[in-house]
């Protein structure tokens, strides 16, 4: 009885211990991206336009705990952008 709740765990620590280590990999992904390149690819997808990320600066005046407020400057516009958890982010073209 002992011998084979044994086979069962140690058959569980194999069966799952490659999909522990894969759900970790895209943190670390993610961590490497910069915040422009991130803030870009929301407002894009959001049916503004920024052909090219310049630079993105937080506004910390603007900004409070779960309410993160971003300047993003693009080649044709400059962006501020609001971001919220789980909510769309609230964009307004500055220039």
């Amino acid at each position: 009885m002992n011998n084979s709740r044994t086979s069962i765990l140690l058959a569980a620590i194999v069966l799952f211990s490659p999909l522990a280590r894969a759900q970790h990999a895209p943190a670390t992904l993610v961590a490497s991206e910069q915040p422009q390149e991130m803030l870009a690819a929301q407002i894009r997808t959001q049916g503004f336009a920024c052909d090219k990320s310049l630079g993105a600066a937080r506004d910390k005046k603007r900004s409070r705990p779960d309410y993160v407020v971003w300047v993003l400057k693009c080649t044709n516009a400059t962006y501020r952008i609001a971001r919220a958890p789980d909510m769309a982010a609230k964009i307004e073209r500055i220039r």
